[in-house]
């Protein structure tokens, strides 16, 4: 599954967080509520997938090195959100 997720968020982050949602229960076991991933979808996609997949991937929790790769993810969302505003003035 993991292959697959990597695949979909080369193409959109969007399109992995539903295939995620879809096909497991990542998002069901990284995050408390529905409602996270919800507005991780539209507002922080790349972070909204960088938190599950590092949560499920070690113990049950994000720690040590994954923080790094999901403050990556957030910059990422960031400077697509600020490239896209660049263009439109």
């Amino acid at each position: 599954m993991g292959c697959f997720v990597v695949l979909f968020a080369l193409i959109s982050p969007r399109l992995a967080i539903l295939g995620v949602w879809v096909f497991s229960d990542w998002l069901g076991q990284a995050y408390d509520s529905w409602w996270l991933p919800f507005l991780g979808f539209f507002l922080l996609p790349w972070t909204t997938l960088a938190y599950a997949s590092m949560y499920i991937a070690g113990t049950n929790e994000v720690t040590g090195f994954e923080w790094f790769l999901v403050v990556l993810a957030f910059l990422a969302d960031l400077g697509a959100l600020g490239g896209g505003r660049r263009y439109r003035d």
